[in-house]
This record gives structure tokens, C-alpha cells and sequence, in this order.
């Protein structure tokens, strides 16, 4: 069975922070909203989320259960259970026919999710906020530490490690930079590359100088007795003692669903975004984690989503209006 909703101004796909946050936003501009969420959140392994003033300390499904519950208390707010499948520009004619008056328009589907029904939505602009999805190193036991001693966010939950003996575990090229904003936390840090030469000689030598350790040998596994971390295990059988951490995850962003409409991404593969938060597809809009720089704290995506709605909205009001962008 299908849910073909009305037409909407904005149909968000995602519904964290940052697609909630716009959609309040909205919603209280007077727009009809929809909002498609998988109920898959990125941070699903988290105990507490940090850093969110009135909410610190709170688990983040509560942060999204409190936005959710405040967003569809208004009439032309809706949530659906869905992963969103694809998303389809409309012809200007078709855009036209069904109330949108620049010719911009989108069809949205999306597969229901936990019984729920199929969904297609018709919208005039769609805003993409549905996350990211993250690669950990590939080690037998690390999700089971994830979340609890092991994090990705210092910003987050750094101030809960301070001066433990501590982990960086990450093959990217900004693990240099993880190192110096962990250096605040925690004394004692060791940077495991797991075999990947991610950290230059020179970057080496200035860790070396504040007492941080680069270990460029591979890892086999993360250890510990029951649930309490107790180590890394190194290839050749070393274990080295450490009680948590960071781990530097790669990410994935997930738009399958735009099929060939061609979307600008970084080097990083991230949604790359003007000022308003729009992508290089004309209509659609990004906001959170997909964005660069990647994976913020939640008020920030939360804070972006609110921007971007500002945005979306003017955009919208100037194209019923037939006004453009003639003062920016």
C-alpha cells in the first residue's frame, strides 16, 4: 500500500537535528512539511549526547523524540516512516499543474519502514538531511565498545575521558589534527594508523614533542573484560594498555535516492553547498552531517537546520513572488 500525501513545500528526508530543526522552522513559516525518517540515526550507539544547552547529558533518541513530538504539534507537520528511495524533478509543466508557481517541483518516494505504508510525496523543494553512514575500522570487536569507551566525537564526549590513557584509531588524513584537540582531554594518547601512513614525519615529530605517541603498526582487535575496554592487540600479538578512545570513522553519504540527478560532492564525499544551503541540483537543499565539515555536535546541526530553513524559505516566497535573487 502507498501514502501519497498532498503537495508540500518541503519534503525533508531525514529527521535528526538538523531536518527537525528546519522543519520547525518551517512549519512555523506556515509551510506543509513532511518529513521522511528511517529511524536509523547515526548516533544510535550513543548513551549521552554533550555540548546542547537545556539538554546536556540527555541520550540523543530523547533529543529526537522531544523534536519530533514539538514538530508535529503543528497542523501542517508530518512525519513518516520511510527510506527514502527516490527523488524525481518534475517537468516545469507538471510543477505548474499541481500549485507550484516557479516550476520547480519534486517527487519524493520512499519505502515505509516497521509497517509502514510506502510513501510518495509531491514538494517544491526537497532538503536533504538524512546523515551519514559510517565505515568503522574493520576490527572484530570494536562496535562493541562503540559508543561506551570508544567515540567519534571529541566535542562530544571528550570531557567524560579526561587524563585516561587513550586511543586515536583512524586512516585518514586528518588524524593529526584529532590528536592535537584530544591533547586537551587527555595526556596520555596514542595514535594508532593501523597500518595506513597517514601521519607525515614532520606531524609525527610535533606529537612526539607534546608526549603523543604515533603507533603505525597494524591492529588485529580491541580488548577488554565484559564490557570495560582494556586494550588494543597489535598484529604481531602486543597488547598495549588503553581504556577508550576515538575512533575516526569514514563516511558514506547516503543518496542513492537521487538516481542520475548529478550532485556536487567534496573530496571528501560530502554534499557540497552554497551560502543557502543549496546543492548544485537546482531545488534540492543539504544540511547536518552530510554537509562539510562532516559530523558536527548536535546543537550545530541543529543550528544549520534552522539557517537552511530560513534560506528555503526565502527562496520559496521569492519564487511565488517571481522576485530572484536581484539584491544578493
Amino acid at each position: 500500500m502507498q501514502e501519497t500525501e498532498l503537495p508540500v513545500g518541503v519534503a525533508i528526508i531525514g529527521g535528526g537535528p538538523a531536518g527537525l530543526s528546519a522543519g520547525l522552522q518551517l512549519v512555523r513559516a506556515n509551510r506543509r512539511i513532511t518529513v521522511l525518517d528511517s529511524n536509523r540515526p547515526r548516533h544510535a550507539a550513543t548513551l549521552r549526547s554533550h555540548g546542547f544547552l537545556t539538554r546536556d547529558g540527555v541520550p540523543p533518541l530523547e533529543v529526537r523524540r522531544l523534536a519530533r513530538e514539538e514538530f508535529e504539534a503543528y497542523p501542517t507537520a508530518k512525519v513518516v516512516q520511510a527510506v527514502a528511495s527516490e527523488v524525481t524533478p518534475l517537468t516545469r509543466d507538471e510543477a505548474i499543474a499541481v500549485g507550484f508557481p516557479d516550476g520547480i517541483g519534486f517527487r519524493v518516494r520512499g519505502t515505509g519502514v516497521r509497517g509502514a505504508a510506502d510513501a510518495e510525496v509531491i514538494s517544491r523543494r526537497v532538503l536533504i538531511a538524512a546523515g551519514l553512514t559510517e565505515d568503522l575500522p574493520d576490527l572484530p570487536m570494536i562496535r562493541a565498545y562503540y559508543g561506551t569507551a570508544l567515540h567519534s566525537c571529541v566535542e562530544c564526549d571528550g570531557f567524560e575521558k579526561s587524563d585516561k590513557p587513550l586511543v586515536l584509531i583512524g586512516e585518514t588524513s586528518d588524524l593529526f589534527a584529532r590528536a592535537l584537540l584530544i591533547s586537551r582531554i587527555s595526556s596520555d594518547l596514542i595514535v594508532f594508523t593501523n597500518g595506513a601512513d597517514t601521519i607525515t614525519p614532520a606531524q609525527e615529530e610535533q606529537l612526539s614533542k607534546i608526549g603523543i605517541r604515533v603507533e603505525r603498526r597494524q591492529i588485529d582487535d580491541i580488548v577488554g573484560e565484559k564490557a570495560d575496554m582494556t586494550g588494543v592487540r597489535l598484529a604481531d600479538g602486543e597488547v598495549i594498555p588503553r581504556v577508550g578512545g576515538f575512533v575516526r570513522p569514514r563516511w558514506h553519504a547516503p543518496v542513492e535516492f537521487l538516481g542520475e540527478n548529478a550532485i556536487e560532492r567534496d573530496d571528501w564525499g560530502l554534499v557540497v553547498v552554497d551560502k543557502r544551503g543549496e546543492t548544485s541540483v537546482r531545488g534540492i537543499y543539504a544540511v547536518g552531517d552530510i554537509v562539510p565539515p562532516g559530523p558536527q555536535q548536535i546543537v550545530i546541526a541543529a543550528g544549520d537546520g534552522a539557517r537552511v530553513a530560513a534560506k528555503l524559505n526565502m527562496d520559496m516566497i521569492r519564487g511565488a513572488l517571481g522576485v530572484g535573487l536581484i539584491d544578493e
